[in-house]
C-alpha cells in the first residue's frame, strides 16, 4: 500500500519553465544581451541538452552551470564571463516559485494522509530557497536535494540515500510524482519504485521507460491515490 509520496519539484509543482524564462530575461537584459524570445528558446535548449549530458554522467554540475552560458555566448557571438552570468542567473531564478496549477491544492489534500519528500536535482541554495519562499516545506517530511546527496536521478544513489535517511520506508510503499521521463520515471524504475508520470501535455514515452501511472493535471492524483488505498494488491 503506498504510504509515502516522493515528489519531483520542477514542472511537477513549480512551474520552472517560467521561472527559468523570467529569469534569464533578467539576465539578458542585464547583461545588454537583446531579450527575444528566439534567444531565451535558445539558453532553454542548451541547458536541457546539458541537463540530461549530466544525468547519464557525460558532464558534471559545475560543467553545466557555466558551459550553458559559454555555449550560448558562442551562440550569440557574444563575449561574457560565464561564471559571473551564472551567479547573475541564479540570483533572478532563485526569486521564481509560481506554482503548477493546482499542485498547492493538492498538496493541501494530501497533507496528514501522506508522508511526502521531496525529490530534485536542483541545485540546492536555490531549491532551497525557492521551496521556502513558496511555502512548499510545510508539506514535506524531508528535502532531498542531488547537489548534497552528491548522486542524482536518475541514479538508483540518489534514491538509495534517501531510504537510507527514512528508517522502515519501503520500496513498496513509495509513489514517486515526476514529470520528467529521464530522471523521474527512469529513476523510479531503477529504483524499483512505483512511479505516476506527470504528462500535462500529453508527451509520448518516447523511451520505452516503464510507468505505472499518468496524470495530465495535479487533481488526478487525489482519485488515483484513493483506488490505490482501495486496492491492497498494489
Amino acid at each position: 500500500m503506498i504510504t509515502t509520496l516522493f515528489w519531483d519539484i520542477d514542472d511537477t509543482l513549480l512551474d520552472f519553465k517560467r521561472g527559468e524564462a523570467t529569469a534569464i530575461r533578467q539576465t539578458f537584459a542585464e547583461l545588454g544581451i537583446p531579450v527575444t524570445e528566439e534567444n531565451v528558446r535558445l539558453y532553454s535548449e542548451i541547458n536541457d541538452s546539458l541537463w540530461k549530458r549530466l544525468e547519464r554522467r557525460e558532464l558534471t554540475r559545475d560543467e553545466v552551470l557555466v558551459g550553458r552560458f559559454a555555449m550560448l555566448f558562442d551562440e550569440l557571438g557574444v563575449t561574457y564571463d560565464c561564471r559571473a552570468a551564472q551567479e547573475l542567473y541564479f540570483s533572478f531564478l532563485g526569486t521564481q516559485h509560481d506554482y503548477i496549477p493546482g499542485a498547492r491544492e493538492t498538496l493541501d489534500a494530501l497533507y496528514g494522509r501522506y508522508r511526502m519528500y521531496a525529490v530534485s536535482n536542483g541545485s540546492t541554495v536555490i531549491q532551497n530557497r525557492r521551496i521556502a519562499d513558496a511555502g512548499l516545506d510545510r508539506y514535506f517530511d524531508g528535502i532531498f536535494l542531488s547537489q548534497a546527496i552528491g548522486a542524482q536521478k536518475p541514479d538508483p544513489a540518489f534514491f538509495d540515500a534517501c531510504f537510507a535517511a527514512i528508517p522502515g520506508l519501503t520500496r513498496d510503499a513509495v509513489l514517486l510524482i515526476g514529470d520528467s521521463l529521464t530522471s523521474d520515471m527512469r529513476g523510479g524504475e531503477m529504483a524499483g519504485l512505483c512511479t505516476c508520470w506527470f504528462n500535462p501535455h500529453g508527451k509520448s514515452n518516447s523511451l520505452g521507460v516503464r510507468i505505472d501511472y499518468e496524470i495530465a493535471t495535479p487533481e488526478e492524483l487525489l482519485p488515483l491515490l484513493n483506488t490505490l488505498m482501495s486496492d491492497k494488491t498494489v
